[in-house]
């Protein structure tokens, strides 16, 4: 089944239709897939939209945290910045073809560093869950209520053959096989990353329900188990699938590592280290984001505390940086206008 939207797709290259050199076309999924999160790193880096501070959610005062939630949020936060911080430590080795074979850890370890930040998040929302489908659920749900600046609040929604995709005015243009370097082409490639994300996990949503038998969809005519959906099946689907967001296109890390498709990669001609550098630019900004949320309910004395006692090799890292760069302006100057306010 195609997607009517797909077919009102305008090609951004039309002159891209000519044939490619056959030993390039073996790059070709490969290419791509580093086009889609380098389009990411460049729309976050140069959208120019609301910020946290100018989010009504984040102005929100937030849940009263316990000793023993904050101990959870820490512990949380710890295995974010451990996780983040080996990600780190293969892309500054240096070594392309070390880089290369290292996709196997290094994409998974992209996608865990930004959810257990997000569980940290969550936590002091009340949201306190390690299952991977409810977190990921009320992330989508936050996206769209924008509790994320701008540059991130992009999803799709939609039916399964007529998708929807929200807060990118570009994404109905067809991208080409180029790095970005327009606005324009960053939309385009983002955009059909969600249609197609939000196609896989529709599939997969399809494939869990109807392998049960007391949750299948069934004929109406013979009772049996449904094998073909038409548009009035995946429409009783949509709510299960709920959002596609940036937290799902990252979690195509997490199903590329346990797939054989990763070999793919690693035999390619692409820029690993580019395609490394857009990844620690996603995952350092949306664990900026966090961070910040997580020291606004902790406090930021707390969190600085937190900050200064840890293990030797997280001291004066990343951690320290975006605490100083991002955490204390934010926090210090929102602290300064309530106390005006007061």
């Amino acid at each position: 089944m195609k997607e009517r939207e797909e077919e009102n797709v305008f090609s951004i290259y039309p002159e891209e239709q000519k044939p490619v050199d056959k030993e390039w076309q073996k790059s070709i999924p490969a290419q791509v897939f580093l086009n889609y999160f380098f389009a990411i790193s460049y729309h976050i880096n140069h959208f120019d939209g609301t910020g946290l501070e100018q989010l009504a959610f984040f102005r929100e005062t937030p849940p009263e945290l316990s000793e023993q939630d904050v101990e959870a949020v820490k512990q949380l936060l710890l295995n974010s910045w451990s996780t983040e911080y080996a990600l780190r430590a293969t892309a500054e080795l240096g070594d392309t073809d070390y880089i290369k074979n290292a996709l196997h850890w290094t994409f998974p370890q992209a996608y865990y560093a930004v959810f257990a930040s997000l569980q940290a998040f969550l936590y002091t929302r009340n949201v306190r869950s390690s299952n991977e489908a409810l977190v990921m659920r009320e992330a989508g749900r936050l996206v769209v209520k924008n509790a994320y600046p701008q540059a991130m609040s992009f999803y799709a929604s939609g039916h399964y053959d007529d998708f929807n995709v929200n807060r990118l005015p570009l994404a109905h243009y067809k991208p080409g096989l180029q790095i970005a370097g327009k606005e324009l082409e960053a939309q385009a490639q983002i955009g059909q990353f969600l249609r197609t994300t939000r196609r896989m996990k529709a599939k997969a949503v399809r494939q869990q329900l109807q392998a049960n038998p007391t949750t299948a969809i069934r004929s109406s005519r013979t009772g049996e188990v449904l094998t073909k959906f038409g548009p009035q099946h995946w429409q009783q689907l949509t709510w299960r699938v709920g959002y596609t967001t940036l937290f799902d296109l990252l979690s195509r890390l997490r199903i590329s590592s346990s797939h054989r498709e990763i070999e793919r990669f690693v035999q390619s001609e692409i820029d690993f280290k580019l395609f490394h550098q857009s990844l620690l630019e996603i995952v350092s900004y949306l664990n900026g984001i966090h961070e910040c949320y997580v020291a606004q309910a902790m406090g930021l004395q707390q969190y600085e505390e937190f900050v200064q006692q840890l293990p030797a090799y997280l001291q004066n890292s990343f951690v320290t940086t975006r605490l100083q760069d991002k955490v204390q302006p934010l926090l210090q100057d929102r602290n300064l206008r309530l106390g005006a306010a007061a």
